[in-house]
């Protein structure tokens, strides 16, 4: 997909090229004058459907303007050298192959060398390597680390930019499946989500997405036309809680496939809690414990798999996990007919009704992100709002007519200086394109 930046941007376009330009400069300071190519990944944010697509269930993200650029000069050698425009960041080498060594947890460049790694091993010759510059997007007034996937943004820039280098155009399903893959490399064993949103998006439109795979690798999708007079805004807690999040995620996860596995005696064949969507919940219900370690859920013959950072004792809440999944999937099918039919009170209702889910059945809320919540739904002209992505921690997303912007910013904000004892973050979300290769003057 190449694009310029008026394609990609529009009135902003301004704004950006100038970016682009000051990361120009930046990248030919670093490695001197000479050929560059531009490649951008957008994150994202997930309107409805949240923990839902590593069950192989439904999501409904949308593809937002805030991107990861990476700048890059391609090498004759396989050796791989990053540098990022943020000084937080320090620059790295690796070289490619199809057992890449990973630098300790936490290291930003993992998620490059995910990329680069599952493409030797997909692509099985020798890859040609490169010299890069990382440009993360910092429009004023937004955060870093605000939940709008920014860490798989830079596993697909990556792998575009390799890929490109080294003369492979793969159809984009596949590549946001091996972008998936390159994720599990960090440690977290999440979805396909994020990567296709980033691959697939399109202006003004949401991407409902089937997250089970129909046959040869090939999904279920739709792009939906998102309402017109109604913008989607962010709003940042300003809690951040890696370690935990990781940990809580992969023990969620765990719960879930819990609950596969004590279901498959009575309802043979299933894979994922996708392949009992069909069937009554109360009908589920019965076979799944409300909590058990893991040691009880493996005597009881279930396997967990590769899951990180699990003991014996860690004690899996199945039934509540597996019941958010089961009616998260109806709210996101619902969501796609409410926006089809223009039905924006309905949507609202469920977005509304999600945040209840996870914040009492998958418990990844927490009181900062209740305090926004909370505070957005009390604002005339907010139809819903929910957290979104991860959570304990993180951002909420609010469907706000667009009269009421001004309200709900001034509203939001003060509620949280009040009950909170700091300032938000509040920023629209201006829906875009997918990633590709980028043009400019």
């Amino acid at each position: 997909m190449n694009t310029t930046l008026l394609t990609i941007y529009d009135d902003q376009s301004d704004v950006q090229t100038n970016r682009y330009s000051q990361a120009m400069e930046a990248f030919k300071a670093t490695y001197g004058p000479g050929e560059v190519l531009a490649f951008r990944a957008p994150g994202r944010v997930n309107l409805i459907g949240e923990h839902t697509d590593y069950n192989y269930g439904f999501v409904l993200p949308v593809a937002l303007d805030k991107d990861i650029l990476l700048l890059a000069r391609p090498r004759s050698d396989s050796i791989v050298r990053l540098a990022n425009l943020e000084e937080q960041f320090p620059p790295l080498t690796f070289t490619i192959s199809p057992d890449i060594p990973s630098a300790p947890p936490g290291d930003w460049g993992n998620y490059a060398r995910g990329a680069a790694q599952e493409l030797s091993r997909q692509l099985k010759r020798d890859l040609r390597g490169l010299d890069g510059l990382v440009v993360g997007q910092a429009p004023q007034g937004v955060p870093r680390k605000v939940g709008l996937s920014s860490s798989s943004a830079l596993t697909v820039v990556a792998a575009l930019t390799l890929a490109r280098i080294n003369g492979w155009q793969p159809e984009r399903t596949g590549l946001a499946q091996l972008c998936s893959e390159a994720e599990w490399y960090v440690g977290t064993r999440g979805g396909i989500m994020d990567q296709f949103i980033a691959l697939l998006g399109q202006r003004d439109h949401a991407l409902f997405l089937d997250c089970r795979p129909v046959s040869d690798g090939q999904y279920k999708m739709d792009h939906i036309p998102l309402p017109k007079d109604y913008s989607l805004l962010i709003a940042d807690s300003g809690v951040r809680h890696q370690k935990v999040v990781k940990g809580a995620y992969n023990q969620r996860v765990a719960a879930c496939r819990a609950g596969v596995g004590l279901l498959r005696p009575h309802f043979p064949g299933i894979a994922y809690l996708r392949g009992v969507q069909s069937v009554p919940w109360a009908e589920l219900a019965e076979w799944l414990p409300e909590e058990a370690t893991v040691s009880g859920i493996r005597e009881r013959g279930v396997e967990l798999g590769d899951v990180p950072g699990l003991t014996s004792d860690t004690l899996l809440k199945v039934r509540a996990r597996c019941r958010h999944v089961w009616t998260e999937n109806r709210r996101v099918e619902a969501a796609v007919a409410a926006l089809t039919a223009g039905d924006v009170a309905t949507l609202g209702r469920l977005l509304n009704e999600a945040h209840a889910s996870a914040r009492d059945d998958y418990e990844i809320s927490c009181p900062e992100l209740e305090v926004l919540v909370n505070a957005a739904c009390e604002v005339d002209g907010v139809v819903g709002a929910r957290l979104t992505g991860a959570g304990l921690g993180g951002c909420i997303v609010a469907v706000v007519h667009k009269d009421a912007v001004s309200d709900f910013e001034a509203h939001v904000s003060n509620q949280f200086q009040t009950q909170v004892g700091r300032e938000t973050t509040i920023f629209a979300c201006r829906s875009g394109p997918g990633a590709g290769e980028c043009y400019f003057n």
